[in-house]
């Protein structure tokens, strides 16, 4: 598997996998990516600010996740804390559905890791649904750990995971 930056030319395969996972999490009965996020306005900026990242296989690509700096939200967590000052937060994590189970999940934690490593981060944070159980389970299952609850800007809360590299 090869991870590399996303390509303007990436929309289309990267839309079907966001649809895939939107789909997915309906089924679990929650709100989280549903009415369209994310949108494709949304995928073209992360693109072109250089955030988004894809894995690939040959030519097929199998997920996509996009990596910042900093975000917002995570200035202020409730009911814990964060262990790090310095970090990479981890976003729109979605794997092709006929690739889930195959080490995908691990090669982008791998190179999150690594990236954070390179730029003098202390850890990764990433934040999720509460009912979005695989997503936790995952995480878990790559020594992230429960640090608290945040705020979305439209007042959802989230479960806050980080991770340190």
């Amino acid at each position: 598997m090869n991870i590399r930056p996303s390509q303007p030319s990436d929309l289309p395969a990267l839309m079907t996998i966001f649809r895939e996972a939107q789909r997915t999490i309906a089924t679990l009965g929650i709100d989280q990516w549903q009415n369209g996020y994310p949108s494709e306005a949304v995928i073209n900026n992360d693109i072109a600010c250089g955030h988004s990242y894809v894995v690939q296989q040959e030519e097929a690509i199998l997920g996509t996740f996009v990596l910042v700096d900093s975000e917002p939200t995570y200035d202020r967590i409730y009911e814990g804390q964060w262990s790090a000052d310095r970090y990479l937060a981890i976003h729109r994590v979605a794997v092709k559905v006929s690739s889930r189970g195959t080490g995908v999940a691990d090669a982008m934690i791998r190179y999150a890791s690594q990236q954070a490593q390179n730029r003098n981060c202390e850890a990764l944070r990433v934040d999720t649904h509460r009912g979005n159980l695989p997503m936790r389970r995952m995480l878990e299952k790559h020594g992230f750990r429960h640090c608290g609850v945040i705020f979305l800007t439209d007042g959802s809360h989230r479960i806050a995971y980080e991770k340190r590299v």
